[in-house]
C-alpha cells in the first residue's frame, strides 16, 4: 500500500500531463529486465503470478475470466505498477466468452459486400469485448487467399485487395471508433490489429507459415495495400506473419518493417510477432542460434511485442550484456507500449471485467438482430433452377399460398451441429481450455431454423445420416518425445450404414430434400490446410445416393471455404453456399430458403473446379499459352462476384458523364442504369472494374474498384453513378514504384468479375 501511495505523486501517474511527458518519465524509472519484461506477451493459462512479477509482463493474452482479477492484483505488487495491456483473438465476436455473440467469419462478412454492416458488427464486438477486460483484439485479417488449401482462409475477406481494404477499414473503424494513434479511445472501444504482415497467405502449396515465395513487386502490387490503407487510418497494431519471404522471417525482415511499414508509410504504431515467431527462429527455421541471438535480431528490427516466446527475456538480457543490443534499442520498442496503455488510460482505469455491463450488452437483442441481419447478407445463392424460394407466401391461416401440403427431407452431417456451424475461433474450436462450447440455446441450427420458419402445414423430417470426421491419433504417436500428449488428427468418418439408409429413405419419401455439408473445425485453421478441397468423409458417397433417388435437391454447403462437389450435385436444383454463419446461421438460411429474405451475397472468392486450378483467382495476371488445360477448362465453378437473387436485373449501357479524357488528378465520372426485371423487390451488387489495356509491365486483366448495393422494387429502374479517382488505376511498374500510366482504359460495371457479365465504356488518361 506505500508502493501504491508512492506512485501517485510520480508525474506517469498524473492524467493532466502529455502522452509523450508521461511516457519520459516511466521510461526513465525502468530498469532493464522491466523493460525487457514489457515488451513480453505471455499466454495466461500459465502462471500468471510468476509472469507478471517476476518476468515483468507487459501483456497476457488468453486470459480466462477467473484470471483477469488475479492478473490486474498481481500488477499491484510491482514496482511500478504498469497495468497490463489483455489482448486476444476475438475476430468475429468474442471468441473466448461464453455467451458472446458469435458472428459469421470474415469470409462471411466479405461475401454481405456491406461495409456500413461489417463496421456495426465491428462495434458491437467492442462493446462486449470491452466489458470483460480484454483491451485488443487480433482483428482484422487482411491476408489475400489465393490457394484455398490453405487452412485459414475462412479467416480472410476473400482474394480481391480492394474488397479487403473496404472491409478491414470498416471493421477497425468498429473496434476503435477512430484512429488509435492519436488522442483516446473511447471504454467502449477496443485496439485492432492489421494481420498477417505481410505475404503470409501465399505459402506455398497452401502450406501453413511455410516459405512464401514473393517479390518485392508482387507484395507492393497486392498484398501491402490493405495494410497500407489501415497503417494511415491509424490501425493500433501491426501483427507479423510467420512465414519467411527470400529466406528471411518477416520476424526480422529490415525491407518490410522498416524501409516499407515505419519508413515509407510512416507508421508510428505498435508491431506484435505471432505466436513464438522469436522462438521459432530457433527451433523450427533454423535461422538463429540461440534466444539471445534470436531476441537481438528481432528488437533490432523493430519489434516491439514479442508473443508467447518466455526465452527471449533471458535471451534480451545476455543480449545486452554481450553488447549485441544497447538499452536505447529497448527504449524505442517500450515507447510504443506505454504510449498505447496511455491512450487508454489504463493508469486510471485498467478496465477490468465489468459484470453487471456484461449483462446488458452480451448477446443483446440488438446483438442479436445485428447478428442475424449479417448472416443473411453473408450467404451466397450459387444456382437456383426454380426451386427456391420454397413458397411465395402464406395465407390467413398461415399456410402455403398454394394450398399444397409439402414435405422436406432435412439430412446431411451439419443439419443440427451447432458448435461447427460457428467455425474456428469460437470457444469451441479448441483454442482456449476454459470454454468447451457456446450455450446451445443461443444458437439456430438448420433443422432449428427450418422448424421455426416452415409452415405448420409442412412436415420437417430430420436425420443427419452421416458423420464427416472422427478424431484419431497422430500417425507419428500419441505423445511427442517429451511426454506431451499430441493433439488429435482429423480421419475420414466412419459410416453407420443403418444411418445412412434412414437419411435416404426419408429422401425418397419427401418432396424436396435439403442436404447439408461442408466441413468441421478439425479440418480447418492454423496448421490444418488440406490437401485437396473435396468433400471430406463419405459426404460424396451420400449426395451420390440423394442424386439416385431422382428427388428435387437444394445443396447447402456450410463450409469455412471454397469446396468442391461431386458430379452428381450437378442434378441438385439449387445451391446455396453458408461460410461459417454464426449463431443465428440456421434461422438466416431457413429465412432465404422460404423467401422472407432475398439472398443478396456474392462470393468474395473464386470456386475452382479441381484443387488442380489453384490458384484461381479473378485478377491474374495476363499472358499465357492457351486457355485451358489439356485435360480440364481453366474456368472456375463460380467466379469472384456471382451470386443469385429470386430477381433479375439489367444492366444499360454505361456511359461518362465527365469527359473521356482526363489527368492522373482528375475523377472518371460514369453511371449505369440498373432495372429490377423480376418480379419481387431485390438487391443487386453493382460492380466497378477498370482494365488498363496497355502496361507497361505485365498486370491483372481488370481489377475491382468499387460497388454498390442497390435494392430496387419490381420493375423499378436506377441510375447508378460512380466517381472513380484516376489515380486509383495504378499498377506497379518494374522498379516497384506505383503509378498511373496514360494510355486507354476501360471501366467495366456488371454482375460479376467474369467478362461476360460486365459491360464497357472506354476513357483515356493524358
Amino acid at each position: 500500500m506505500v508502493q501504491e501511495a508512492n506512485r501517485q505523486d510520480m508525474p506517469y501517474r498524473n492524467a493532466a500531463l502529455g502522452v509523450d511527458e508521461r511516457v519520459n518519465d516511466l521510461l526513465g524509472r525502468m530498469t532493464r529486465e522491466e523493460k525487457v519484461g514489457q515488451m513480453m506477451q505471455l499466454d495466461a493459462r500459465l502462471d500468471v503470478d510468476q509472469e507478471v512479477i517476476d518476468q515483468h509482463a507487459g501483456s497476457l493474452l488468453h486470459v480466462s475470466p477467473e484470471n483477469m482479477i488475479r492478473a490486474n492484483r498481481a500488477t499491484g505488487r510491482t514496482r511500478l505498477g504498469i497495468p497490463l495491456l489483455i489482448g486476444d483473438d476475438c475476430i468475429h465476436g468474442h471468441s473466448f466468452f461464453r455467451g458472446a455473440t458469435i458472428f459469421p467469419e470474415q469470409l462471411g462478412m466479405a461475401a454481405s459486400f456491406d461495409p456500413d454492416l461489417v463496421e456495426r458488427m465491428g462495434r458491437a464486438t467492442a462493446r462486449e469485448v470491452a466489458t470483460t477486460g480484454v483491451h485488443w483484439t487480433f482483428s482484422p485479417v487482411l491476408c489475400i487467399a489465393r490457394d484455398t488449401r490453405w487452412g485459414r482462409v475462412d479467416e480472410t475477406f476473400g482474394e480481391d485487395p480492394y474488397l479487403i481494404g473496404e472491409m478491414a477499414s470498416a471493421l477497425v473503424r468498429g473496434y476503435q471508433g477512430g484512429s488509435a494513434l492519436s488522442g483516446s479511445l473511447a471504454k467502449d472501444s477496443v485496439l485492432a490489429t492489421a494481420k498477417h504482415f505481410a505475404g503470409y497467405s501465399e505459402t506455398q502449396g497452401g502450406r501453413d507459415a511455410s516459405e512464401a515465395d514473393l517479390s518485392h513487386r508482387k507484395l507492393l502490387s497486392w498484398f501491402l495495400p490493405p495494410f497500407e490503407r489501415l497503417a494511415k487510418e491509424g490501425v493500433a497494431t501491426f501483427m507479423l506473419g510467420y512465414q519467411s519471404i527470400d529466406g528471411t522471417p518477416v520476424t526480422i525482415n529490415d525491407w518490410l518493417l522498416n524501409d516499407v511499414l515505419r519508413g515509407s508509410w510512416g507508421y508510428q504504431g505498435t508491431l506484435i510477432t505471432d505466436w513464438d515467431n522469436v522462438g521459432r527462429m530457433v527451433w523450427e527455421q533454423k535461422v538463429q542460434p540461440d534466444y539471445t541471438h534470436a531476441a537481438a535480431a528481432a528488437v533490432r528490427a523493430g519489434n516491439d511485442l514479442v508473443m508467447t516466446t518466455p526465452g527471449f527475456y533471458q535471451g534480451a538480457l545476455d543480449a545486452l550484456d554481450q553488447g549485441m543490443l544497447r538499452e536505447k534499442d529497448l527504449d524505442r520498442a517500450v515507447r510504443h507500449i506505454l504510449a498505447l496503455k496511455f491512450r487508454l488510460g489504463l493508469f486510471e482505469d485498467p478496465r477490468l471485467p465489468d459484470p453487471q455491463a456484461q449483462k446488458v450488452v452480451i448477446n443483446s437483442p440488438g446483438h442479436q438482430q445485428l447478428n442475424l441481419d449479417v448472416a443473411e447478407e453473408s450467404m451466397v445463392l450459387l444456382r437456383n433452377k426454380g426451386a427456391l424460394p420454397l413458397f411465395g407466401g402464406l395465407d390467413d391461416q398461415g399456410h402455403c399460398a398454394d394450398g399444397k401440403s409439402h414435405s422436406i427431407a432435412l439430412v446431411g452431417p451439419l443439419i443440427d451441429d451447432a458448435q461447427n456451424q460457428l467455425g474456428d475461433w469460437a470457444g469451441g474450436s479448441g483454442q482456449c481450455d476454459w470454454i468447451q462450447d457456446q450455450p446451445r440455446e443461443m444458437i439456430s441450427t438448420v433443422a432449428d431454423g427450418l422448424r421455426q420458419e416452415l409452415p405448420d402445414d409442412w412436415t420437417l423430417t430430420c436425420t443427419s445420416g452421416i458423420d464427416i470426421a472422427r478424431l484419431v491419433d497422430d500417425p507419428d504417436g500419441a505423445l511427442y518425445p517429451d511426454g506431451q500428449p499430441r493433439p488429435k488428427v482429423a480421419a475420414p468418418a466412419l459410416v453407420d450404414q443403418a444411418r445412412f439408409n434412414q437419411a435416404i429413405e426419408a429422401a425418397k419419401a419427401s418432396d424436396l430434400i435439403v442436404a447439408v455439408v461442408g466441413d468441421v473445425v478439425q479440418l480447418v485453421g492454423e496448421g490444418r490446410s488440406t490437401a485437396t478441397l473435396d468433400l471430406y468423409g463419405p459426404q460424396a458417397r451420400f449426395l451420390d445416393a440423394l442424386a439416385e433417388t431422382g428427388k428435387p435437391m437444394v445443396i447447402v454447403l456450410m463450409s469455412s471455404k471454397p469446396l468442391i462437389l461431386p458430379p452428381s450435385a450437378e442434378a441438385a436444383k439449387a445451391l446455396i453456399w453458408v461460410p461459417s454463419p454464426g449463431m443465428q446461421g440456421g434461422r438466416a438460411l431457413a429465412r432465404i430458403l422460404t423467401g422472407q429474405v432475398e439472398p443478396t451475397g456474392r462470393l468474395p472468392i473464386t470456386f475452382p473446379r479441381h484443387a488442380g486450378q489453384l490458384p484461381v483467382y479473378y485478377n491474374q495476371i495476363r499472358g499465357q499459352h492457351g486457355n485451358r488445360y489439356a485435360d480440364l477448362t481453366q474456368d472456375p465453378a463460380f467466379a469472384f462476384g456471382e451470386g443469385q437473387g429470386y430477381t433479375t436485373f439489367a444492366y444499360g449501357q454505361p456511359r461518362l458523364t465527365g469527359p473521356a479524357e482526363v489527368g492522373p488528378e482528375d475523377t472518371v465520372e460514369v453511371e449505369v442504369d440498373l432495372t429490377n426485371t423480376g418480379r419481387r423487390a431485390g438487391t443487386e451488387i453493382v460492380q466497378v472494374y477498370i482494365s488498363d489495356l496497355v502496361t507497361s509491365v505485365s498486370w491483372a486483366d481488370r481489377e475491382l474498384k468499387a460497388f454498390r448495393r442497390v435494392h430496387l422494387e419490381a420493375g423499378e429502374t436506377t441510375r447508378v453513378h460512380f466517381g472513380i479517382p484516376v489515380s486509383d488505376c495504378t499498377l506497379v511498374d518494374a522498379q516497384g514504384d506505383r503509378k498511373v500510366e496514360p494510355g486507354e482504359f476501360e471501366v467495366l460495371i456488371g454482375h460479376s468479375s467474369r467478362r461476360n457479365d460486365l459491360q464497357k465504356v472506354a476513357f483515356t488518361v493524358r
